[in-house]
């Protein structure tokens, strides 16, 4: 082997050498815990707002439908005021309570 060639050599490990730092720090950024829950969140974000489209498209697709379900499920959420308001109007006013 000549000097020239020991030369090269020499130059392509530290061509090698500065590659495989430069991957690795790229590699122990994208494990920080911090990198790790951007890329999850992004992930998320993206997930979330593909979904949102996926359920504009169907209430657009049925309208009544999706008018029934919300309605379903507001009368649902409600459902303690009105049974008060009903045992109101159908007890003449007055409402138990209970001990």
């Amino acid at each position: 082997m000549s000097a020239n060639d020991i030369e090269t050599a020499r130059r392509r490990v530290i061509a090698t050498r500065g590659r495989l730092d430069a991957t690795l720090a790229e590699t122990q950024d994208r494990l920080r815990p911090i990198s790790l829950a951007g890329e999850a969140w992004d992930g998320a974000k993206g997930k979330a707002a593909d979904k949102a489209v996926e359920a504009f498209e169907a209430v657009k697709a049925r309208p009544a439908a999706a008018a029934t379900a919300a309605g379903a499920i507001a009368l649902y959420l409600a459902r303690g005021p009105l049974i008060r308001a009903a045992g109101r109007l159908f007890g003449g006013g007055k409402t138990r309570r209970s001990k």
